[in-house]
């Protein structure tokens, strides 16, 4: 087994239900011992678009050695290739959709090649299971791949912006996760969200309750809050809708 592989981390769109429980008893199966941790799985469906750049900011601040499996695949069964990348001291494995277009470009030495294996039996409609989670398996094992390298130029998605000014993401709370970095934006600028002109606050209670406001949340991102409230009723939000631009005093 390759050593350098300490854990597995499922990240999809499927949610609740039957899809997930099969691709860990999967691996289980395939790779008895290798822990297999639940990162998101309930990424806006069918969004490649979306979750493509929310992948680079979940990975910022995890363990070397991780092998990401990265389903978000509208286009099962159809003419796509499978992905196996090298970035961050990791890797990634999903479908080309564009889904490691942002993390190709914000990696420094990230390499792709595309994956020419495929198991003999393979349904049509779940290639998580099917395929990724073997792929996953074989490459743990230093078993061959038929892996071609490519450029990252000719990936899915390779045209698109650096940066999403999009909601990204909603969790539990109602918080809005957006494709901006955060680092750069000027701590005295307010973000235009919907029809609502927001001021920075460093962190909740620096709001007062009811107050909506953006901030610099845990993955690096610009996210969008309500203090004790829900960021997406009180602003009419949700994944996919634009945001910004910034404003900055006169």
């Amino acid at each position: 087994m390759r050593s350098s592989i300490q854990r597995i981390l499922l990240v999809t769109d499927f949610g609740d239900g039957i899809y997930v429980g099969q691709m860990r008893a999967r691996l289980d199966a395939l790779l008895p011992g290798v822990p297999v941790v639940d990162l998101v799985n309930d990424l806006p469906p069918f969004r490649a678009d979306l979750a493509a750049y929310l992948v680079p900011a979940l990975a910022r601040d995890m363990p070397p050695g991780t092998l990401y499996i990265c389903v978000v695949d509208p286009g099962v069964g159809g003419e796509r290739d499978g992905l196996l990348v090298h970035a961050r001291d990791s890797w990634f494995i999903g479908p080309d959709n564009g889904f490691f277009a942002p993390l190709m470009r914000s990696a420094s030495g990230a390499t792709a090649a595309r994956v020419g294996w495929r198991p003999q039996a393979m349904s049509a409609s779940f290639h998580g299971r099917d395929w990724f989670v073997p792929v996953a398996a074989r490459w743990s094992a230093g078993a061959d791949l038929g892996l071609t390298p490519v450029d990252s130029a000719d990936l899915v998605g390779s045209d698109w912006p650096t940066e999403l000014p999009a909601v990204l993401y909603v969790d539990r709370f109602g918080n809005l996760m957006t494709g901006l970095q955060a680092a750069d934006r000027p701590r005295t600028g307010s973000l235009l969200a919907g029809a609502r002109v927001l001021p920075y606050a460093r962190t909740f209670c620096e709001a007062a309750p009811g107050d909506a406001f953006w901030y610099e949340n845990a993955l690096g991102l610009v996210e969008i809050a309500v203090n004790q409230g829900r960021a997406d009723r009180a602003l009419g939000l949700s994944p996919g809708d634009p945001v910004g631009p910034f404003l900055t005093p006169d």
